[in-house]
Protein backbone atom coordinates (compact mmCIF):
# COMPACT_ATOMS: atom_id res chain seq x y z
CA UNK A 1 0.00 0.00 0.00
CA UNK A 2 2.59 2.51 1.17
CA UNK A 3 4.04 2.69 -2.99
CA UNK A 4 0.72 2.96 -4.17
CA UNK A 5 -0.14 5.51 -2.31
CA UNK A 6 2.93 7.13 -1.61
CA UNK A 7 1.97 10.73 -2.96
CA UNK A 8 -0.76 10.93 -0.97
CA UNK A 9 1.13 9.65 2.00
CA UNK A 10 3.81 12.42 1.54
CA UNK A 11 0.99 15.40 1.43
CA UNK A 12 1.17 16.00 5.52
CA UNK A 13 -2.20 16.11 6.50
CA UNK A 14 -3.00 12.46 5.25
CA UNK A 15 0.24 11.21 5.63
CA UNK A 16 0.41 6.91 6.68
CA UNK A 17 -1.90 7.30 9.15
CA UNK A 18 -4.63 9.12 7.59
CA UNK A 19 -3.78 6.26 4.63
CA UNK A 20 -4.83 3.65 7.20
CA UNK A 21 -7.65 5.31 8.24
CA UNK A 22 -9.54 5.99 4.48
CA UNK A 23 -8.35 2.26 4.07
CA UNK A 24 -10.97 1.40 6.95
CA UNK A 25 -13.41 3.87 6.29
CA UNK A 26 -16.87 2.94 3.82
CA UNK A 27 -18.43 5.51 1.80
CA UNK A 28 -21.78 5.27 0.57
CA UNK A 29 -22.40 7.28 -3.00
CA UNK A 30 -26.32 8.10 -3.73
CA UNK A 31 -26.42 8.77 -7.47
CA UNK A 32 -23.50 7.22 -9.92
CA UNK A 33 -24.39 9.51 -12.83
CA UNK A 34 -21.69 12.30 -13.56
CA UNK A 35 -21.12 13.50 -10.28
CA UNK A 36 -20.97 9.78 -8.85
CA UNK A 37 -18.63 8.81 -11.46
CA UNK A 38 -15.81 11.58 -10.92
CA UNK A 39 -16.31 10.65 -6.92
CA UNK A 40 -16.10 7.24 -7.33
CA UNK A 41 -12.75 7.43 -9.28
CA UNK A 42 -10.97 9.49 -7.21
CA UNK A 43 -12.36 7.81 -3.64
CA UNK A 44 -11.06 4.54 -5.50
CA UNK A 45 -7.68 6.05 -6.96
CA UNK A 46 -7.26 7.43 -2.91
CA UNK A 47 -7.59 3.89 -1.43
CA UNK A 48 -11.03 4.53 0.94
CA UNK A 49 -11.19 0.85 1.80
CA UNK A 50 -15.24 0.27 0.79
CA UNK A 51 -17.29 2.17 -1.62
CA UNK A 52 -20.75 1.56 -2.10
CA UNK A 53 -22.76 2.82 -5.08
CA UNK A 54 -25.84 3.01 -5.67
CA UNK A 55 -28.08 3.85 -8.58
CA UNK A 56 -31.55 3.55 -10.05
CA UNK A 57 -30.35 4.26 -14.27
CA UNK A 58 -28.61 2.36 -17.00
CA UNK A 59 -25.85 4.24 -18.92
CA UNK A 60 -27.39 5.75 -21.94
CA UNK A 61 -25.18 7.52 -24.60
CA UNK A 62 -25.86 11.09 -23.65
CA UNK A 63 -24.49 9.98 -20.47
CA UNK A 64 -21.22 9.52 -21.78
CA UNK A 65 -20.31 13.45 -22.39
CA UNK A 66 -19.95 13.56 -18.79
CA UNK A 67 -19.76 10.22 -17.00
CA UNK A 68 -16.52 9.41 -16.89
CA UNK A 69 -16.45 5.73 -16.05
CA UNK A 70 -18.74 4.60 -18.76
CA UNK A 71 -17.81 3.58 -22.06
CA UNK A 72 -20.10 3.05 -25.38
CA UNK A 73 -19.89 -0.80 -24.86
CA UNK A 74 -22.10 -0.08 -21.75
CA UNK A 75 -24.40 2.22 -23.15
CA UNK A 76 -25.02 -0.39 -26.13
CA UNK A 77 -25.46 -3.35 -23.51
CA UNK A 78 -27.96 -0.95 -21.41
CA UNK A 79 -25.63 -2.11 -18.32
CA UNK A 80 -27.08 -0.32 -14.73
CA UNK A 81 -24.84 2.72 -13.95
CA UNK A 82 -23.74 1.00 -10.55
CA UNK A 83 -22.59 -2.44 -12.28
CA UNK A 84 -20.71 -0.77 -15.11
CA UNK A 85 -19.00 1.89 -12.30
CA UNK A 86 -17.99 -1.00 -10.01
CA UNK A 87 -16.45 -2.93 -12.85
CA UNK A 88 -14.50 0.32 -13.67
CA UNK A 89 -13.73 0.70 -10.35
CA UNK A 90 -11.81 -2.80 -9.96
CA UNK A 91 -10.07 -1.86 -13.19
CA UNK A 92 -8.54 0.83 -11.37
CA UNK A 93 -7.95 -0.41 -8.00
CA UNK A 94 -8.56 -4.22 -7.12
CA UNK A 95 -7.52 -4.17 -3.87
CA UNK A 96 -10.72 -2.21 -2.35
CA UNK A 97 -14.02 -3.56 -1.84
CA UNK A 98 -16.93 -2.13 -4.15
CA UNK A 99 -20.62 -2.96 -3.99
CA UNK A 100 -22.76 -2.19 -6.33
CA UNK A 101 -26.66 -1.31 -5.40
CA UNK A 102 -28.93 -1.32 -8.40
CA UNK A 103 -31.82 0.23 -6.82
CA UNK A 104 -34.37 3.24 -6.70
CA UNK A 105 -33.40 5.20 -2.77
CA UNK A 106 -36.82 5.56 -1.07
CA UNK A 107 -37.90 5.75 2.31
CA UNK A 108 -38.33 2.04 2.58
CA UNK A 109 -34.50 1.58 1.86
CA UNK A 110 -32.67 4.64 2.53
CA UNK A 111 -31.70 4.23 6.38
CA UNK A 112 -30.70 0.24 5.47
CA UNK A 113 -28.17 2.18 2.68
CA UNK A 114 -26.89 4.91 4.88
CA UNK A 115 -26.12 2.64 8.47
CA UNK A 116 -22.55 1.13 8.40
CA UNK A 117 -20.98 3.82 6.36
CA UNK A 118 -18.56 6.83 7.73
CA UNK A 119 -19.83 8.87 5.24
CA UNK A 120 -22.27 10.00 2.58
CA UNK A 121 -22.07 11.67 -0.83
CA UNK A 122 -24.71 13.09 -2.64
CA UNK A 123 -24.26 12.62 -6.36
CA UNK A 124 -28.39 12.56 -6.97
CA UNK A 125 -29.96 15.45 -9.50
CA UNK A 126 -33.54 16.18 -7.55
CA UNK A 127 -34.45 17.33 -3.99
CA UNK A 128 -36.96 14.60 -3.37
CA UNK A 129 -33.95 11.99 -2.62
CA UNK A 130 -31.94 14.31 -1.15
CA UNK A 131 -34.17 15.52 1.59
CA UNK A 132 -34.36 11.46 2.56
CA UNK A 133 -30.52 11.37 2.24
CA UNK A 134 -30.71 14.27 4.76
CA UNK A 135 -33.54 12.69 7.21
CA UNK A 136 -31.85 9.30 7.95
CA UNK A 137 -28.02 10.80 7.95
CA UNK A 138 -29.47 13.21 10.91
CA UNK A 139 -31.52 10.53 12.35
CA UNK A 140 -27.96 7.91 12.41
CA UNK A 141 -25.49 10.81 12.92
CA UNK A 142 -23.88 9.74 10.01
CA UNK A 143 -21.97 12.95 7.99
CA UNK A 144 -22.81 13.58 4.00
CA UNK A 145 -21.48 16.18 1.87
CA UNK A 146 -24.45 18.00 -0.65
CA UNK A 147 -23.50 18.46 -4.50
CA UNK A 148 -25.39 19.80 -7.42
CA UNK A 149 -24.34 20.75 -10.80
CA UNK A 150 -26.53 21.85 -13.62
CA UNK A 151 -25.40 23.91 -16.85
CA UNK A 152 -22.14 26.04 -16.17
CA UNK A 153 -23.11 25.97 -12.38
CA UNK A 154 -22.45 24.03 -9.33
CA UNK A 155 -22.83 23.85 -5.45
CA UNK A 156 -21.24 21.80 -2.54
CA UNK A 157 -21.76 21.95 1.29
CA UNK A 158 -21.24 19.93 4.28
CA UNK A 159 -23.70 18.37 6.74
CA UNK A 160 -22.48 17.00 9.77
CA UNK A 161 -25.45 16.19 11.95
CA UNK A 162 -25.41 18.26 15.56
CA UNK A 163 -22.62 21.00 14.41
CA UNK A 164 -23.80 22.18 10.65
CA UNK A 165 -27.18 23.01 9.71
CA UNK A 166 -28.61 20.17 7.89
CA UNK A 167 -30.06 20.59 4.27
CA UNK A 168 -33.66 21.36 5.60
CA UNK A 169 -32.08 24.32 7.72
CA UNK A 170 -31.08 26.21 4.61
CA UNK A 171 -33.37 24.94 2.09
CA UNK A 172 -36.61 24.49 4.50
CA UNK A 173 -39.08 23.35 1.35
CA UNK A 174 -39.10 21.21 -1.69
CA UNK A 175 -38.65 23.58 -4.60
CA UNK A 176 -41.77 23.27 -6.72
CA UNK A 177 -42.27 20.78 -9.47
CA UNK A 178 -40.20 22.30 -12.67
CA UNK A 179 -38.94 25.41 -10.45
CA UNK A 180 -35.65 24.79 -11.35
CA UNK A 181 -33.02 23.92 -13.99
CA UNK A 182 -31.96 19.97 -14.90
CA UNK A 183 -29.10 18.55 -16.51
CA UNK A 184 -32.17 17.66 -19.20
CA UNK A 185 -33.49 20.68 -19.97
CA UNK A 186 -30.20 23.28 -19.29
CA UNK A 187 -27.68 20.60 -20.33
CA UNK A 188 -24.35 20.01 -18.39
CA UNK A 189 -21.01 20.44 -18.80
CA UNK A 190 -18.51 18.09 -17.77
CA UNK A 191 -15.87 20.85 -16.01
CA UNK A 192 -18.44 21.82 -13.78
CA UNK A 193 -19.34 18.21 -12.90
CA UNK A 194 -15.03 17.38 -12.07
CA UNK A 195 -15.22 20.69 -10.09
CA UNK A 196 -18.09 19.76 -7.87
CA UNK A 197 -17.03 16.32 -7.34
CA UNK A 198 -13.33 17.26 -6.65
CA UNK A 199 -14.43 19.67 -3.98
CA UNK A 200 -17.34 16.55 -2.43
CA UNK A 201 -13.91 14.37 -2.37
CA UNK A 202 -11.22 16.76 -0.88
CA UNK A 203 -13.74 17.03 1.91
CA UNK A 204 -14.44 13.78 2.25
CA UNK A 205 -10.65 12.84 2.54
CA UNK A 206 -10.45 15.77 5.33
CA UNK A 207 -13.56 13.74 6.88
CA UNK A 208 -12.50 10.12 6.95
CA UNK A 209 -8.91 11.12 7.99
CA UNK A 210 -9.95 13.56 10.78
CA UNK A 211 -8.40 16.80 10.00
CA UNK A 212 -12.03 18.24 10.64
CA UNK A 213 -10.57 21.49 11.93
CA UNK A 214 -10.07 22.55 8.00
CA UNK A 215 -13.35 21.45 6.58
CA UNK A 216 -15.20 23.94 4.64
CA UNK A 217 -18.60 25.42 7.01
CA UNK A 218 -19.67 27.09 4.06
CA UNK A 219 -22.29 26.70 1.14
CA UNK A 220 -20.12 27.45 -1.65
CA UNK A 221 -21.30 28.12 -5.14
CA UNK A 222 -19.81 29.30 -8.58
CA UNK A 223 -19.78 29.29 -12.53
CA UNK A 224 -17.10 27.96 -14.04
CA UNK A 225 -18.21 29.83 -17.59
CA UNK A 226 -18.57 33.08 -16.21
CA UNK A 227 -15.96 32.83 -13.03
CA UNK A 228 -18.45 33.88 -10.24
CA UNK A 229 -17.92 32.29 -6.72
CA UNK A 230 -19.76 33.09 -3.34
CA UNK A 231 -19.46 31.29 -0.78
CA UNK A 232 -22.05 31.49 2.05
CA UNK A 233 -21.45 30.75 6.01
CA UNK A 234 -24.04 28.51 7.15
CA UNK A 235 -23.88 29.42 10.76
CA UNK A 236 -25.44 26.96 13.68
CA UNK A 237 -28.05 24.29 13.38
CA UNK A 238 -31.23 26.04 13.36
CA UNK A 239 -32.85 24.61 16.69
CA UNK A 240 -36.25 25.38 14.92
CA UNK A 241 -35.33 23.26 11.46
CA UNK A 242 -37.65 20.18 11.17
CA UNK A 243 -35.30 17.75 11.25
CA UNK A 244 -32.33 18.40 12.85
CA UNK A 245 -33.55 20.99 15.62
CA UNK A 246 -37.35 19.17 16.06
CA UNK A 247 -35.81 15.52 14.70
CA UNK A 248 -39.33 15.06 12.98
CA UNK A 249 -38.31 13.23 9.78
CA UNK A 250 -41.10 13.54 7.40
CA UNK A 251 -39.56 11.85 4.56
CA UNK A 252 -38.36 8.68 6.39
CA UNK A 253 -42.34 8.34 7.94
CA UNK A 254 -43.98 9.06 4.80
CA UNK A 255 -46.61 6.33 4.27
CA UNK A 256 -45.24 4.87 1.37
CA UNK A 257 -42.90 5.88 -1.50
CA UNK A 258 -43.95 7.49 -4.71
CA UNK A 259 -45.30 4.87 -7.36
CA UNK A 260 -44.55 6.55 -10.36
CA UNK A 261 -42.05 9.63 -10.88
CA UNK A 262 -42.03 11.41 -14.34
CA UNK A 263 -37.99 11.67 -14.68
CA UNK A 264 -37.84 15.64 -15.64
CA UNK A 265 -36.44 16.26 -19.00
CA UNK A 266 -36.37 12.68 -20.49
CA UNK A 267 -39.92 12.31 -21.59
CA UNK A 268 -39.70 9.09 -19.20
CA UNK A 269 -41.96 7.67 -16.59
CA UNK A 270 -40.62 5.17 -13.68
CA UNK A 271 -42.86 3.17 -12.30
CA UNK A 272 -42.38 1.47 -8.95
CA UNK A 273 -43.73 -1.56 -6.87
CA UNK A 274 -44.84 -0.50 -3.37
CA UNK A 275 -43.39 -3.32 -1.67
CA UNK A 276 -39.61 -4.50 -2.09
CA UNK A 277 -40.03 -7.60 -4.35
CA UNK A 278 -37.31 -9.74 -6.49
CA UNK A 279 -38.55 -10.20 -10.25
CA UNK A 280 -37.46 -13.18 -12.00
CA UNK A 281 -36.30 -11.41 -15.72
CA UNK A 282 -36.85 -15.19 -17.21
CA UNK A 283 -40.43 -15.49 -16.02
CA UNK A 284 -41.23 -12.22 -17.47
CA UNK A 285 -39.23 -12.10 -20.25
CA UNK A 286 -40.91 -15.79 -21.06
CA UNK A 287 -44.52 -14.18 -21.26
CA UNK A 288 -43.69 -11.29 -23.03
CA UNK A 289 -41.54 -13.22 -25.98
CA UNK A 290 -44.51 -14.20 -28.28
CA UNK A 291 -45.56 -10.19 -28.28
CA UNK A 292 -42.31 -7.99 -28.64
CA UNK A 293 -38.42 -8.62 -29.19
CA UNK A 294 -37.01 -8.90 -25.60
CA UNK A 295 -33.28 -7.76 -25.18
CA UNK A 296 -32.24 -9.36 -21.95
CA UNK A 297 -29.33 -9.32 -19.46
CA UNK A 298 -28.82 -10.19 -15.83
CA UNK A 299 -29.74 -6.69 -14.59
CA UNK A 300 -32.83 -5.51 -16.53
CA UNK A 301 -34.86 -6.68 -19.81
CA UNK A 302 -36.31 -3.95 -22.87
CA UNK A 303 -39.39 -4.27 -25.10
CA UNK A 304 -41.22 -1.92 -26.89
CA UNK A 305 -45.02 -1.67 -26.88
CA UNK A 306 -47.14 0.99 -28.63
CA UNK A 307 -43.71 2.94 -29.94
CA UNK A 308 -43.03 2.91 -26.46
CA UNK A 309 -39.68 1.81 -24.81
CA UNK A 310 -39.95 -0.11 -21.03
CA UNK A 311 -36.86 -0.90 -19.03
CA UNK A 312 -37.90 -3.38 -16.13
CA UNK A 313 -35.27 -3.92 -13.67
CA UNK A 314 -34.83 -7.08 -11.15
CA UNK A 315 -36.08 -4.58 -7.98
CA UNK A 316 -39.58 -4.39 -10.17
CA UNK A 317 -39.34 -0.91 -11.55
CA UNK A 318 -39.90 0.26 -15.04
CA UNK A 319 -38.31 3.20 -16.99
CA UNK A 320 -41.01 3.86 -19.70
CA UNK A 321 -39.50 5.90 -21.92
CA UNK A 322 -41.59 7.65 -24.78
CA UNK A 323 -44.04 9.51 -22.12
CA UNK A 324 -44.12 11.76 -19.68
CA UNK A 325 -48.15 11.11 -18.40
CA UNK A 326 -47.73 8.63 -16.13
CA UNK A 327 -51.66 7.36 -16.66
CA UNK A 328 -49.70 5.40 -19.80
CA UNK A 329 -47.04 4.34 -18.08
CA UNK A 330 -49.36 2.62 -14.97
CA UNK A 331 -51.24 1.11 -17.67
CA UNK A 332 -48.69 -0.57 -19.28
CA UNK A 333 -47.10 -1.36 -16.50
CA UNK A 334 -50.47 -3.13 -15.03
CA UNK A 335 -50.41 -5.14 -18.26
CA UNK A 336 -47.39 -6.52 -18.80
CA UNK A 337 -45.53 -6.28 -15.65
CA UNK A 338 -48.29 -6.83 -13.28
CA UNK A 339 -46.63 -6.62 -10.07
Amino acid sequence: MQERYSRQILFHPIGAEGQEKLAGSTVLLIGVGALGCAQGEMLARGGVGKIKLVDRDFVEYTNLQRQTLFTEDDAVDRLPKAVAAKRRIFQINSEIEIEDIVADVSNSNIERLVEGSDLVIDGTDNFQVRYLINDACVKLGIPWIYGAAVSSYGMTMNIIPGETPCLRCIFPELPEPGSAPTCDTAGVIAPVVMRVAAMQAAEAFKLLVGDLDVLSRKLRQFDVWTNEENSIGIGPPDPNCPTCGKREFEFLDAESSEFVAVLCGRNAVQVAPLASTKLDLDQVADRLKFNFPVDQNEYLLRFSPDDLEVTVFTDGRAIVKGTDDPTVARTLYARYIGV
